[in-house]
């Protein structure tokens, strides 16, 4: 099957796209689609955090779980909605913590393209969900494609700054080489974290690197 994937990712993954499992979870995704049943993102959102952030691009990894499962939600970036829809609880908790962090005023725009273009990989480790069903296609292979992501970025990119929320994305730690790279963790910021999230400070700090790194640092503000 032809990949449509931004060029230089489509470069650096096609070993991925050639391994038998991804055969195996494209044919169930397919499979999905044959059964009448709504996968979200939309197909063409699938591949959206690549198309915004290629490999010479990224600066900052943010790791989420998997897609939001309702509707007009899932757009392909880790906590991004599209404008006009309301930001989900974690997202508000992200936007709170940066304005405490940085003293700034968020807009509450809930899209984070704006992100993604100034190099924030905004990587969920499983890029597909059936509506309404959270983690319904964690088992599908998308953790090992994404896993192959993670580490193509550790050995061929420097000084990148990953952001580790919440236990599933420190899980990913050992894909890291924390040699070249820096790694930041912290509570995940749902609310089921009970405000543990808040306080981590992870935005200057991010900051703080990539200026260190003599890379731009990221305007955070929406």
């Amino acid at each position: 099957m032809e990949v449509r994937i931004e060029e230089s990712w489509k470069q650096a993954l096609q070993s991925e796209f050639d391994k038998p499992y991804f055969a195996r979870l494209v044919a169930f995704l397919h499979g999905e689609k044959d059964a009448g049943r709504t996968v979200y993102p939309p197909g063409s959102r699938i591949f959206r955090a690549f198309e915004l952030t290629p490999v010479d691009k990224v600066k900052v990894v943010i790791l989420g779980q998997d897609p939001y499962h309702g509707p007009g939600q899932a757009m392909g970036l880790s906590f991004s909605v599209p404008d006009g829809v309301p930001a989900p609880p974690s997202l508000k908790n992200i936007f709170k913590e940066i304005e405490d962090d940085l003293g700034i005023k968020m807009s509450g725009r809930p899209n984070l393209e704006d992100w993604a273009r100034q190099g924030v990989l905004l990587l969920n480790a499983v890029l597909t969900v059936r509506a309404g069903q959270p983690t319904s296609h964690s088992n599908i292979g998308w953790q090992e494609f994404t896993d192959a992501v993670i580490k193509y970025i550790s050995d061929n990119c420097d000084g990148v700054v990953f952001l580790l929320w919440g236990n599933f994305a420190r899980s990913k730690r050992d894909l890291i080489d924390t040699g070249r790279h820096f790694v930041l963790e912290a509570a995940h910021p749902s609310p089921l974290a009970r405000g543990a999230f808040f306080g981590c400070r992870h935005f200057s700090r991010t900051n703080e690197i990539l200026l260190n790194e003599h890379k731009t640092p990221i305007n955070w503000q929406l």
